[in-house]
């Protein structure tokens, strides 16, 4: 054994060896030494974007995933934790642009950068299993599926409608519209209708929320926002009757506020729709502001923030039980992708049509009402807009008098016998729109023929390759300008024809990759009979972030799957472990053009004051002063990251990995600390140290004899097994913070603890030793592996790696004896050792004899004594 700790040694040699042995490769089906085999768990974390840059972040990611792992190993179970890479999507465009290289060479380097950076953190993965979603051999299931679900009508195509930038000829995300306008490009951008094809995620909802009761394993934040998400709603479908060009139509309106219909003074419809399309052809100011609206996102977050505006039609609909004119307004707070694309005004009972009617001058009729509450359309009050029965209906003829229940009931049979109306189930969730105008997806694999129109790709014919020689130049999709990818046969007529250009929405990477994972090798089927035994994930690691969209799009996909006949189970994810940030301070400087210039940490230079707290930087460059920007979460944009390679280089692994589990609670953000980073290392420094110092007394040690032990080696004793017993509890719990701080004690209790030199210390020492070591292990496998080696350990049970997890030794938590404190009439006096079993008649007895407690009592009468149990004795005494 090396008398001084060097973690690169230790690190650079255990992983050799991990490696050589192939141990983190995960079998089906694995024994254990007896021949039984073991019971599965699957440990996952969600597979990064190859972005090129690892942070400490990532590291404390990856590591919650690899306690786990190792963890479940010792407890007896077979453990598999596979890796790959979302390797699709428009930031390897953006940089593909930027540097002049195609999108699969940034990708494809960005991986083997990655996983470069990943290799010294020895992380448990199964490499084996390795899978990148822009690799024909796993999107050619993307298009698969499409197939599937487009037989079945799940799939099916549709006019959409999309930010369009005119000068990158590109569709953008509304997150890539800023102020109306590209984020790259600075053009106006406008809505345009395109086709595309949309996945009828609508058709599972009910069973979607449903079935957020069985996830009892998930935090109930996350089900709280995909509850929200799916948002079924219970209302009223009805419409608004009117005639044009000849023809009676129908203006279709879903509310769930049915109740209130008799308070309608006007309609709103979304600028896209045909009705608002119609009457631009006749009103120039329609047209002119149709046209407004089309600038600017067309997201429901957009819409929530806009200032709400609208203009007057001249066109009215019929109220569908008075027959009056509602008078119809275009408004830019309506999306045409919500609902029917139209919206009953209310304003006295609605706060955005109030604002709307103030605004305008709309007229304002209350139809609800409160008793002991006036009405006034001055200011918006919350009673207004109340949904209980406390409210009634007035104003509303027939109906006045009615609860608001009721009066929904009621309108709702009314217009049902007119033919306008009926009750109806809706939920807020629309389908899935996965058509994207871009390059660097999975193809979506349509012919397009002049005769036939949109036809699928054969089976035979799949993967439909997309060309990975292609650099974007920011002015549209180049698939459209390569022949050798867009010119083909039509499948159905033999005609020439054209590929489909566009691409699938990269969440379909990310909606079955974990399904992959378990047979990776498999090219006759997405999945094989591997999946059945290791899915559903038994524990998902991943951002809150991914909370709606991600999770709801795999629950979606895995139980189309189920539908299709490929897998047995309806959730894919068991448990859900959303971690908290790692933050780090940031630094910046105001630029003349405005913008803010964001330095790495060891660019920058602090200064701290006499109580060691940062008070100015600099610039270590010019020595001109940069402002402390707070502590943010780690983000290359602002710089404020932290690399493992120099924490790593300087500390080694076990230190980084040890730092981001101690540095609090997983669930919950935690700031990086070089400080913190340095004690870490100190402790696994002290641990080495205390093993090198007593390495012959372990190896030479024998067993343990209870009966034979001194009060101080069971006091070490007890110590140890009640930080095993925390250490224990919390690591069920994922709290790997306090893990860490068990071991902790662990040492600080072995190095301080006086137990003499004789066969039974020895005895004591080395159980101990192996209690800390395998309940450190997890967390730092390089310095645990080799103390485990050097120390004798392997030679008799075997690798750490498929070592048992302690067990908590019940008796030797109970003491001997115990200490309590005396009090008389409430104040100390003294304390009493007796025995753990005494009596009370022993305990009185014991703080009576007390000298001190003595001079306190002598000559009174003693009234009463209470005893706290192992803590207190109070004596009364007057």
């Amino acid at each position: 054994m090396r008398e001084t700790y060097s973690p690169q040694i230790v690190e650079a040699e255990v992983q050799a060896a991990w490696k050589k042995a192939d141990v983190y490769h995960a079998h089906e089906h694995a024994k254990d030494k007896n021949g039984k085999e073991k019971p599965k768990f699957y440990v996952l974390s969600m597979l990064p974007y190859p972005s090129g840059k690892l942070h400490m972040g990532h590291v404390r990611n990856y590591t919650l995933n690899d306690v786990m792992y190792r963890y479940l190993r010792m407890k007896g179970y077979n453990v598999m934790t596979p890796m790959g890479w979302d390797a699709f999507g428009l930031p390897a465009e953006n940089a593909a642009i930027n540097h002049g290289i195609a999108p699969a060479k940034w990708t494809f380097d960005n991986i083997a950068e990655m996983k470069n950076q990943m290799q010294p953190l020895g992380l448990a993965f199964d490499w084996s299993r390795e899978v990148a979603t822009c690799t024909p051999e796993y999107y050619r299931w993307n298009q698969w599926m499409f197939l599937k679900m487009l037989e079945k009508g799940i799939c099916y195509r549709k006019t959409q409608i999309v930010n369009w930038d005119p000068v990158d000829k590109t569709v953008l995300a509304n997150e890539q519209v800023v102020d109306g306008r590209g984020w790259r490009s600075g053009a106006v951008v406008e809505k345009r209708e395109i086709p595309g094809y949309y996945l009828g995620i609508t058709q599972y909802a009910d069973e979607l929320l449903k079935d957020l009761d069985i996830l009892k394993g998930w935090p109930e934040q996350v089900r709280s926002m995909q509850e929200h998400w799916i948002g079924k709603s219970v209302g009223v479908k009805l419409a608004f009757p009117y005639s044009i060009d000849g023809h009676d139509e129908k203006l279709q309106v879903f509310t769930t506020r049915a109740d209130t219909l008799m308070g309608v003074t006007f309609v709103a419809v979304a600028a896209e729709h045909p009705l608002a399309k119609r009457l631009a052809q006749d009103n120039p100011q329609v047209d002119a502001f149709i046209k407004e609206c089309a600038k600017g996102g067309v997201s429901e977050a957009d819409l929530a923030t806009r200032e709400k505006e609208g203009v007057p039609t001249g066109f009215c609909v019929k109220h569908p039980l008075t027959g009056e004119d509602v008078p119809v307004w275009v408004g830019n707070y309506v999306l045409m992708s919500y609902g029917e694309g139209a919206v009953m005004g209310v304003p006295a009972h609605d706060e955005r049509d109030f604002a709307f009617a103030k605004k305008y001058g709309l007229p304002i009729k209350q139809v609800v009402g409160m008793p002991g509450k006036t009405y006034s359309t001055d200011t918006w009050q919350e009673w207004y807009a109340d949904k209980s029965d406390t409210t009634e209906l007035v104003n509303s003829g027939e109906f006045d008098g009615l609860t608001v229940h009721q009066g929904i009931d009621k309108i709702a049979e009314a217009l049902q016998a007119k033919g306008l109306g009926e009750k109806r189930t809706q939920f807020r969730i629309r389908d899935w729109g996965i058509s994207r105008q871009r390059y660097w997806g999975t193809p979506i694999p349509i012919i397009n023929c002049p005769h036939c129109g949109p036809v699928p790709v054969p089976e035979k014919d799949l993967p439909v390759v997309l060309p990975t020689d292609l650099v974007p130049d920011g002015s549209g999709n180049p698939l459209n300008k390569c022949e050798s990818f867009l010119k083909c046969k039509c499948p159905v007529c033999g005609a020439d024809a054209t590929r489909e250009t566009d691409t699938m929405d990269t969440f379909v990477d990310s909606s079955w990759y974990f399904m992959r994972y378990c047979s990776p090798d498999c090219d006759t089927a997405m999945v094989d009979e591997r999946n059945d035994y290791w899915a559903p994930v038994d524990q998902y690691i991943g951002g809150i972030e991914h909370a709606v969209l991600h999770l709801l799009y795999a629950r979606f996909w895995t139980k189309v799957m189920r539908d299709l006949g490929l897998v047995k189970f309806d959730e894919p994810f068991t448990r859900l472990f959303t971690q908290g940030m790692l933050t780090a301070e940031c630094y910046y400087r105001e630029m003349p053009d405005g913008k803010k210039r964001w330095y790495y940490p060891d660019e920058i230079e602090i200064f701290y004051d006499e109580k060691a707290r940062p008070v100015r930087a600099i610039a270590k460059d010019d020595g001109q002063p940069v402002t402390m920007g707070g502590v943010e979460k780690m983000s290359k944009s602002k710089n404020n990251v932290v690399e493992p390679k120099t924490i790593i280089d300087k500390f080694g692994a076990d230190t980084a990995r040890s730092f981001v589990m101690f540095a609090g609670p997983p669930d919950q953000s935690a700031a990086w600390s070089n400080s913190g980073a340095e004690g870490t290392f100190r402790f696994l420094r002290r641990l080495w140290n205390w093993c090198f110092k007593n390495k012959e007394t372990i190896e030479t040690a024998t067993a343990i004899d209870v009966a034979a032990l001194s009060a101080e080696q069971k006091n070490l004793r007890r110590d140890i097994y009640q930080a095993l017993k925390q250490a224990t509890s919390d690591i069920d719990r994922m709290q790997y913070n306090t893990v860490v701080s068990a071991t902790m004690k662990m040492l600080n209790s072995l190095e301080s603890a006086k137990i003499g030199s004789d066969a039974s210390a020895a005895a004591v020492k080395k159980e101990c030793a192996s209690i800390l070591i395998r309940t450190l292990y997890p967390i730092a496998p390089h310095i645990t592996t080799q103390l485990w080696q050097d120390l004798g350990f392997e030679a008799v049970q075997g690798s750490i790696l498929d070592a048992s997890w302690p067990e908590v030794d019940e008796k030797a938590l109970v003491a001997d004896d115990m200490t309590l404190v005396v009090q008389v009439n409430g104040k100390l006096r003294g304390s009493v050792t007796v025995s753990a079993q005494a009596a009370k008649e022993e305990i009185e007895k014991a703080a009576l004899d007390n000298e001190n407690v003595k001079k306190f009592t002598d000559g009174k009468t003693i009234r009463k004594i209470i005893i706290v149990p192992k803590k207190l004795v109070n004596i009364v005494a007057a």
